[in-house]
């Protein structure tokens, strides 16, 4: 059964504070992305009929009735954005490489013309479609990410750009962080320390199911619309990722 997991909030200005008292990060180390193989992959996945019918009968909540029109539902296979979270080897000092892969966004609309979002994630299967979000959100990020690649802090909403040894705020609302505070790896680290350094896998929060703990779920693979609900990534996507920390799952309709 999926557990929510209790959030976090941190003070605005708190990540813009940390970054004059933390030592200078190491020499960062950028996650693993996907392959070519990857991306033809999931291209393929994109294009495939399955796809294309989940997107033309997907309905967002609140949408005002349409007719259906398949072949206006489609995927934009030749965008994809892969989307990075922090792991738990990072944030506990144990790992220089601050995220993995946990989904790659591609824009996409549906058949009633909404634009949505498709999220593709590796299993032992090969590439699945594990979410249609609604909205664009990935590809607004990504466009303001200025080359950075883009990382996702789930548990605040929290999206961020991260070039080097540098993480600039794209979206910090939720956690009060301003948009464009540019910090030290070592200072957003130190925060994400704050945050989740007693709740990671293996703390007397995780033993204990506070919040709902950190109980390895399987993936959602049909369940657009439904409720958002944090997981702790595991089994063959986990393995895969190498390890991702969090990872939110959106409903349509929270985009």
């Amino acid at each position: 059964m999926l557990r929510t997991i209790l959030r976090t909030t941190v003070a605005s200005g708190a990540i813009a504070a940390a970054v004059f008292a933390a030592n200078p990060a190491s020499a960062a180390q950028s996650p693993t992305g996907p392959s070519s193989s990857d991306t033809a992959a999931i291209s393929g996945l994109l294009a495939s009929p399955d796809t294309t019918a989940r997107l033309a009968h997907t309905k967002f909540p609140g949408a005002a009735p349409a007719a259906a029109h398949a072949t206006r539902a489609a995927a934009e296979a030749s965008t994809q954005i892969p989307v990075y979270e922090p792991t738990a080897a990072f944030v506990n000092g144990e790992s220089d490489v601050p995220a993995a892969l946990a989904y790659v966004a591609s824009p996409a609309h549906l058949a009633d013309g909404r634009a949505a979002t498709v999220w593709a994630q590796p299993s032992q299967n090969g590439w699945q479609v594990i979410n249609v979000a609604s909205g664009n959100d990935e590809q607004a990020h990504a466009a303001a990410a200025h080359g950075g690649y883009l990382l996702h802090e789930p548990q605040v909403n929290a999206w961020y750009s991260v070039n080097g040894d540098t993480v600039t705020v794209l979206d910090g609302a939720v956690s009060g962080v301003p948009a464009g505070t540019r910090v030290t790896l070592a200072a957003y680290r130190a925060e994400l320390q704050k945050r989740y350094g007693d709740k990671l896998p293996g703390s007397i929060y995780d033993k204990t199911g506070a919040g709902g703990g950190y109980a390895v779920a399987v993936p959602n693979t049909g369940g657009d619309g439904s409720p958002a609900t944090a997981l702790a990534i595991g089994g063959a996507a986990a393995a895969a990722a190498g390890g991702a920390f969090l990872l939110r799952r959106r409903s349509q309709h929270s985009k």
